[in-house]
C-alpha cells in the first residue's frame, strides 16, 4: 500500500499563520486550468516565496477509515499524522488540483489538522502550481515512467536522444566501412588426386 503524502510539521507562530490563511482566502491567486495530466492550478498573479496558496480541504478520517478508502482506489487522501487523514475527494477542495512535480514550486504545510499548500519559490503569472507528493507515492502510484512533470519528461527525452545518437551511424562512415571491407577468400579448388580420399 502506497504511503500517503504527509505534511511537514508547522514552522510559524499561530497568529502569523492565521493572518496568512485569511489573506489566502481573500486573495485567490490561481485558477483551475487544463494541465498535461488533466486539470491543474495556475497562478493568475505573481506569488511570492513563502505565501500560502490554497488549503487542502476535506473530511477528517481515522487511519483505519483512510486505509479502506485507499484499498478501493481513492487517490486524494492526505495523511496529517499517524492517526488522521484528510479525504480530499470533494471537488470543492481546490487543493486537489495541484499536481505532482519532481521539481516543484510549492510544498505542503501543516497547521494543526489543516494542510496548506504554500510557495517555496517565487511563482510567475501563468505558471502551474505543483508540489512533490512524496517518494513512496511517486514510485507506487504515479511511477517514474508515468510522471509527466517537466523534469521527468526532459530526462526521458534526453535518454531517447542518446539512444538514437548511439544507433545512428553517419553515411560517410558507412561508405568508408564498405570500401575498406576486404572480400572473403574463397576456398581453393582441389584438382584430381588432391582430395582427402585420393590414392598416392
Amino acid at each position: 500500500m502506497a504511503e500517503r503524502p504527509i505534511a511537514p510539521a508547522p514552522m510559524w507562530s499561530r497568529g502569523r499563520e492565521t493572518s496568512y490563511i485569511s489573506d489566502m482566502a481573500r486573495k485567490r491567486a490561481f485558477r483551475i486550468g487544463r494541465s498535461r495530466t488533466g486539470l491543474g492550478l495556475f497562478a493568475t498573479a505573481p506569488i511570492k516565496k513563502g505565501a500560502f496558496i490554497v488549503e487542502y480541504k476535506g473530511r477528517k478520517l481515522t487511519t483505519e477509515q483512510a486505509d479502506k478508502l485507499e484499498a478501493r482506489g481513492n487517490r486524494y487522501l492526505y495523511e496529517i499524522n499517524s492517526r488522521w487523514t484528510i479525504d480530499g475527494t470533494n471537488r470543492k477542495n481546490l487543493g486537489r488540483y495541484a499536481n505532482h512535480s519532481c521539481r516543484p514550486n510549492a510544498e505542503t504545510h501543516r497547521i494543526a489538522h489543516k494542510a496548506i499548500i504554500r510557495a517555496i519559490k517565487n511563482i510567475r503569472t501563468g505558471a502551474e502550481i505543483t508540489y512533490h507528493y512524496g517518494r513512496d507515492y511517486l514510485i507506487n502510484v504515479i511511477t517514474r515512467r508515468g510522471c509527466k512533470c517537466d523534469k521527468c519528461r526532459k530526462k526521458r527525452a534526453d535518454a531517447r536522444a542518446r539512444r538514437r545518437a548511439h544507433r545512428r551511424v553517419p553515411r560517410s562512415r558507412r561508405r568508408m566501412a564498405i570500401r575498406n571491407e576486404k572480400p572473403r577468400s574463397s576456398p581453393a579448388k582441389l584438382g584430381p588426386g588432391q582430395g582427402w580420399d585420393s590414392h598416392s
